[in-house]
């Protein structure tokens, strides 16, 4: 077992002993207006709780049930609007990486790249982002043992990354379910790096729909709550302001109304499980 570590992300800490901290935004860059207008919401929220906060979405997805969903706006546009938000709002922000070549240029941006959860496998691409000397945020593939993430690390490693942040965002549970093993939380936080507990894609069912993936949106609160109780240090949500009309996992994303109360509540829970040592 090794000891957590902290984590500087932009100015403020997420690990063992600091605050709860959080990672929020829609799936997918969508409209710009009304991407600054969540950042806006998200960041105002969070600094009046006393929390940390980075701003996230994606300039493109590439995993899609259908090759007619939507996948952003691409790297070059997708990343102008992610710097516009981080000026804007004086915020850190994260984003998807599919692909090795693209690192260096998300790099210059953001200062968290997420490797999707499908992709945690892929050598070139963890190198590749971890020789940008961001912050490298892996989450934990649907299909993977909780202990096997230290493997992740040690490709980081191996280019010099030492900022390194696990995700764990639930596990294939036969066909179209996932379900969350919260003893992941507490196995990935002994490989020594800090552990974001993703609970918008852990309601997820994937490919439910028949071209879209669904989900059960109602179960976010009480999941987000179980995963600050098993003791992460952040957590993840996907937030939209109408989660219906959201141009990918409409099925599965926050009501950016819901966002506020259900903060406070993981406040809460995260001090109390910092408390008995969860």
């Amino acid at each position: 077992m090794n000891e957590r570590k902290i984590i500087r992300i932009g100015d403020q800490e997420t690990g063992p002993g600091r605050p709860l901290f959080v990672i929020a935004g829609p799936c997918v860059l969508e409209e710009p207006d009304e991407m600054q207008q969540v950042a806006e919401v998200l960041t105002r929220e969070c600094a009046a709780a006393g929390v940390g906060f980075c701003f996230k979405s994606s300039y493109t997805k590439d995993n899609r049930t259908s090759g007619s969903s939507y996948r952003g706006p691409g790297l070059e546009e997708g990343l102008r609007l992610l710097e516009r938000i981080g000026q804007t709002h004086g915020v850190p922000v994260l984003t998807d990486v599919h692909h090795p070549e693209e690192c260096a240029a998300v790099g210059e941006v953001a200062e968290v790249l997420q490797i999707p959860a499908f992709l945690c496998r892929q050598s070139s691409l963890l190198e590749a982002a971890g020789r940008t000397g961001k912050v490298v945020n892996v989450k934990k593939g649907q299909f993977l043992a909780a202990a096997d993430m230290a493997h992740a690390a040690g490709k980081l490693q191996d280019v010099g990354c030492d900022r390194i942040l696990f995700t764990e965002r639930g596990s294939f549970f036969g066909y179209r379910d996932l379900t969350v093993d919260f003893r992941s939380i507490r196995i990935m936080g002994d490989l020594g790096w800090p552990v974001v507990f993703d609970a918008t894609h852990s309601v997820q069912s994937p490919g439910s729909t028949g071209t879209t993936t669904g989900g059960t949106p109602e179960l976010i609160p009480l999941l987000a709550r179980c995963g600050m109780a098993a003791g992460a240090d952040a957590v993840f949500l996907e937030v939209h302001p109408e989660p219906a009309r959201a141009r990918s996992d409409a099925g599965s994303q926050l009501p950016l109304e819901a966002f506020a109360p259900l903060l406070d509540q993981l406040i809460r829970f995260h001090a109390l499980a910092g408390e008995v040592g969860a």
